[in-house]
Parts: structure tokens; sequence; C-alpha cells
């Protein structure tokens, strides 16, 4: 067999009157691609029929199909990285399961990241077809403020259709609700300037509904601020938390200083005055600090020693030689 050149990877929950008309779109774009290619779909949980429709489509002799199961809802993110784990291909594409996404646009993505040189291009829904206050507005403040942060300058983070040199992709290890922010990790790996992006169709929800509402935009704040803590001080926490701590220990000195100068040189009674606590207070939390980031320090040498936890487990794999069987 030749080896396969590109990887469809489409995490999936609850979408059982999306799942087989999502696959025969997949192989009606993919029928013009030269090379070989296999569509990964990975069950995320499901509850309902998404896992038997998706079997469906095992007996296709001329699509490489792998379905994963997984054993529980683990979130798109980790279904996500499970896909990406199990990927053969040199690339990888992924895109949402919701029929939002239009798997035509992957041939001309696949032949833009070779053509521009990239290792990451994102997919950005140009004529987004959700609603406007929900949706498009949170999104377009979150997008720029993502952007501002993270200094990878996109116009579209959250939209899942992205096409990833498959050596990149699987050097980053994608964890919580992470998966919003995939440029900024990848961009930890190579320069910004590698990653790039590419309007591409969007279609409005046609079955199901949607996994996301208002509420979102209040993870993605707390997220972003994980996201800008990894990038700047994953590999050294100790700065981060230090430098906080050692700002409140010379707050704290000078506060003190001053109140042990008023009360022995000048002889003024300190015991009732709440500068006497802030000192106090502002030297404790001064310990605190410094010594919690001395132990984040050890946590991160351990955690670059020694990261195999996965962030998924996986119940069962089918593929189309087992289902022959």
């Amino acid at each position: 067999m030749p080896p396969i050149e590109l990887s469809v990877v489409i995490p999936v929950f609850n979408e059982e009157d999306s799942i087989e008309p999502l696959i025969t779109r997949v192989s009606d774009a993919m029928a013009s691609f030269s090379a070989p290619w296999e569509l990964i779909l990975v069950d995320d949980g499901s509850t309902d029929r998404t896992l038997t429709n998706a079997r469906r489509a095992l007996c296709h002799p001329n699509l490489q199909l792998k379905i994963i199961e997984l054993q529980k809802n683990f979130g798109q993110t980790a279904a996500m990285q499970s896909g990406i784990d199990a990927a053969a291909g040199r690339l990888i594409a992924t895109l949402d399961g919701d029929l939002q996404n239009d798997p035509a646009d992957i041939p001309a993505m696949v032949k833009a990241i070779e053509e521009r040189q990239l290792d990451l291009l994102v997919g950005w829904r140009k004529n987004r077809q959700d609603g406007l206050l929900l949706r498009k507005i949170p999104s377009w403040c979150a997008n720029r403020l993502i952007g501002k942060i993270t200094g990878v300058r996109l116009h579209d983070y959250g939209c899942s259709l992205k096409v990833y040199r498959a050596s990149i992709i699987k050097q980053v290890k994608l964890m919580g609700e992470m998966h919003r922010f995939i440029p900024a990790w990848v961009a930890g790996v190579v320069p910004s300037s590698r990653i790039g992006e590419m309007p591409v169709t969007h279609h409005a929800r046609q079955h199901g509904h949607s996994k996301y509402g208002i509420s979102r935009t209040f993870r993605v704040i707390l997220d972003l601020l994980s996201v800008l803590f990894f990038m700047r001080y994953k590999a050294r926490p100790g700065h981060f938390f230090g430098s906080i701590g050692l700002a409140a220990g010379a707050a704290s000195a000078l506060i003190l200083f001053y109140l042990a100068f008023d009360k022995f040189i000048l002889g003024n009674d300190i015991g009732t005055r709440p500068m006497l606590i802030v000192g106090v207070m502002l030297f404790l939390s001064s310990v605190q600090l410094v010594t919690t980031g001395i132990l984040a320090e050890m946590m991160a040498r351990a955690y670059f020693r020694d990261d195999e936890t996965a962030s998924y487990i996986v119940r069962e794999v089918f593929v189309r030689d087992q289902t022959n069987a």
C-alpha cells in the first residue's frame, strides 16, 4: 500500500442525522484527490445512533474509513486529539461533523498549504451562516482579543476546518477545551509566518442543534488566560509566580521598614494601624507565591520529562477489514 498523504479527522457527538450525509460529502469531495487518503471519525461518547449510522459506511469498498469510539464524552478537544494520534497521513485535515464546514474546500486547502509552504492553514468563514448577536459578534470580539494577546493574527480562530502538517501538529498536545486556540499552540513550535488562513464555505446547520451558546464567551476568556500563561511561562512558571511574589515582598519590606522606623525611632504606636496588617499580608503572600513558583518549576520539569497521559480513553476502533472478517 502506498503511504497515506492525507488524513481527514472529524469528531462527532450526537450527529445521527448528519453523519451519513457527512461521509457522502467527504467521499464526493475527495473523489478527485489523486493521492491515498483516509477518513477518521471519532465518536465522542454519542448517546444517539451516531455510531450505528457511521458503521454502515464501513462496507464502502472505495473508502478507507476508521471509526474511533471513545468510552465517554471527553469533549471536542480530546476527540480531536485521539483522531490526530490515530492519523497516518503526512497531512491532517480537521472539520466539524455538523455539515457546516464544506469538505469540498479540503483539496484546495491541501494544495494551498503546499504552495504557500505553511505548517498550518486555517479556514476563514468569511460569509458565516450563524446568528449575528449570539455567534458572529462574540466570535469577532474573541478573534480580535486572541490575535492581540497571542500575536497570531487570524480572522477566524473558531473554524474547525484546518489543514496541518502531521509532523507539526503531533508535537502539540491538546487539553481541556483548547481546540479554539490551536494556531496559538502551533505558534509555540513554529514561527507564526508559517501559519496562514484561507476563505472557506460555511453552511447553516441542517440537523440537530449547536453544542455552544453565549456562555462559551466566558469560557473563552478563561481559556485565553491559560493560553497566555502557557505560551509565555510553560517552561518557566516560577518566573510568573516569583515575579509577583518578589513585587509583593518588596512592597511588604517598604511598609514594614517604614512602620519599624515610626515605632522605634519616632515612638509612635503602630499596633492598630491598617498598614501593619497590609504589610504582614503582603509578606505572607510573597512567601506563598515564591514557594508556589518553586513547586510549579518542579512540576514543569516532571511534565517535560514524562508526559504520556492521554486526555481520552478509546473503547473500540472499527475499520473495514474487521467488518469483512
